[in-house]
């Protein structure tokens, strides 16, 4: 007869729940995101998941009953247990909460507390449920995103109103039950492609005309297939691929389009972008239209054709031109500092008839240089080659004053 061995202590058996690890301390296990309270059901989930890993959802679920007293003989291994327990879920909620079940002796009644406390469904939360269903939409989230956060609202909502389990002694044959379930995840699956964006109205269209319709997971499938598919992406590159697309022409470009990465506009690149460097020294000169727009926002640059401005030294030489032909109002002449006296209107040419008369004098004062003024006006008639005499008219001045004059001549 072959001997008998001694009971192996339960919590040395790797199989059992008394059993403890060396690395397994109070502080080992800790859920996260820790219990607020409103997040009751998914905390209590993950919680579930970690002391089933353990081994020690037994503890909290009744399936090992609290020893009667410490002489029991699995007391000792019993109040290990139970202490590991107690502090995992203490980590795992939030300081208010820890609070409140800090004095709690037994796991098990810790969360049988917890349980009474958050996990009663009430219909102010699940109006709040409600109203996030139906008011959350992908806006500028990925749909990876956006599926979470539907998937979440759900589930929750699911866990206050469950759907209801055919209570009937025999099999039912009516159905009722299939089509109610399939009803509901038609809705999940409508509620998800509504709160799409328009970017996938086409993919949308094609999954609501299939008979029947996929499940939830392959309708996800499907609409991230369609996003990778097209590249889609919600952020600033939907303004490069714009401008990307304007046409300059009816014509094919054989060479590549262009995109500025400062302004997003195309044509040119950032190490030409005006916008970014402002205009070339040499685009005045070179420049042959008279008004050359840059495209950059709302914001236009305008290059005119200015080689008819007389610039300060040009104003200089022909001072001194005017001085050479009056050598008798030296003394009178206009200095290089009274350059700002003379007034500009934009043309150059000064009437050659003005020199026929160089011993003549005239009061320089404040000029008025113009391509046609002095070809048929003048202060004194010594300076016209001929002239006749004209009828009274009436002069309008720059400065507004309308007077008429006896004698003109012309």
């Amino acid at each position: 007869m072959p001997p008998r061995l001694a009971p192996m202590d339960p919590a040395s058996d790797p199989s059992s729940p008394y059993y403890v690890h060396s690395s397994d301390g109070p502080s080992s296990v800790k859920v996260t995101p820790l219990l607020t309270g409103s997040n009751y059901h998914s905390w209590s989930r993950s919680m579930r998941r970690a002391l089933g890993g353990k081994l020690k959802l037994e503890f909290v679920d009744g399936t090992i009953p609290v020893p009667a007293d410490q002489f029991d003989p699995s007391f000792r291994a019993w109040n290990r247990c139970n202490m590991l327990v107690h502090s995992w879920i203490m980590n795992s909620v939030s300081e208010s909460i820890a609070q409140s079940i800090v004095f709690m002796e037994n796991a098990i009644d810790v969360w049988n507390d917890l349980k009474e406390r958050f996990s009663q469904a009430d219909l102010i939360r699940i109006a709040e449920l409600q109203q996030e269903l139906h008011a959350l939409q992908q806006d500028s989230r990925s749909v990876t995103e956006f599926y979470s956060d539907l998937k979440l609202i759900w589930e929750e909502l699911e866990i206050y109103l469950p759907m209801p389990n055919c209570s009937c002694r025999n099999r039912c044959t009516c159905e009722a039950m299939r089509s109610a379930r399939a009803n509901h995840a038609l809705l999940y699956i409508i509620r998800f492609l509504t709160g799409l964006n328009e970017h996938f109205a086409v993919v949308k269209s094609q999954i609501l005309l299939m008979d029947p319709l996929p499940p939830m997971n392959k309708v996800f499938s499907l609409v991230l297939q369609h996003q990778r598919q097209s590249n889609f992406s919600p952020s600033e590159d939907s303004k490069a691929l714009l401008n990307a697309a304007k046409s300059k022409g009816s014509f094919p470009s054989k060479n590549p389009v262009r995109i500025c990465t400062f302004c997003g506009k195309d044509n040119h690149i950032v190490a030409n972008c005006f916008k970014k460097y402002g205009l070339p020294p040499h685009f005045r000169k070179n420049s042959q239209a008279n008004n050359a727009e840059i495209e950059g926002g709302n914001e236009e640059q305008i290059a005119a054709d200015n080689s008819n401005i007389i610039t300060q030294e040009q104003a200089l030489q022909l001072i001194t031109l005017l001085q050479s032909s009056f050598p008798g109002q030296a003394s009178n002449s206009v200095s290089s500092n009274q350059v700002g006296s003379v007034d500009f209107t934009g043309h150059t040419s000064v009437n050659q008839g003005m020199h026929s008369q160089p011993s003549k004098s005239c009061s320089l004062g404040s000029w008025i240089v113009d391509s046609g003024a002095s070809h048929h006006m003048c202060s004194s008639l010594q300076w016209f080659h001929s002239y006749s005499e004209t009828t009274p008219t009436k002069v309008k001045l720059p400065n507004g004053p309308t007077y008429q004059e006896d004698d003109w001549f012309c």
